[in-house]
């Protein structure tokens, strides 16, 4: 599992003109899964981003988490994440897992996170989405199981 974990200010996913998840303070989420992962790697991905020390304290220095903030999620599901580029020109997604695997993972990944006491907002899986948010710091990580 790979994931694309971006502090933001705002954010907001849209699918043919139509918001359909929002979020103010918290992360944005981009969320790939490889056909080899399970719900043990959704439990560790929801876990370690859930308590990620990636938001300041008074003295500015990065020791809060998104709970801690009381933050919200705003996961979107991101099969290119699995895109290989070493050879050719146009990627390769054969480590994207097929949606049938995909889809019950990503569900079970965002189970997780509300479980957790966090909102949840997602977009649309498998749908041409368009997301914008602002990035706060810029704050980017990559979290992988």
């Amino acid at each position: 599992m790979r994931v694309v974990v971006q502090r933001s200010k705002e954010a907001k996913v849209t699918v043919e003109g139509k918001i359909e998840g929002e979020i103010r303070s918290g992360l944005v989420l981009l969320v790939g899964i490889s056909q080899e992962d399970t719900e043990s790697d959704c439990r560790y991905a929801a876990d370690k981003i859930a308590n990620l020390r990636i938001f300041e304290d008074e003295e500015g220095r990065m020791n809060h988490s998104v709970l801690d903030q009381g933050g919200e999620i705003l996961s979107i599901s991101q099969f290119t994440l699995y895109g290989d580029t070493k050879k050719g020109r146009r990627p390769n997604f054969m480590n994207a897992a097929k949606p049938v695997h995909a889809e019950p993972l990503y569900e079970k990944f965002n189970e997780l996170l509300n479980e957790k006491g966090l909102k949840v907002e997602t977009g649309v899986f498998g749908a041409m989405m368009d997301v914008s948010l602002v990035n706060d710091g810029p704050v980017t990580l990559i979290v992988e199981s």
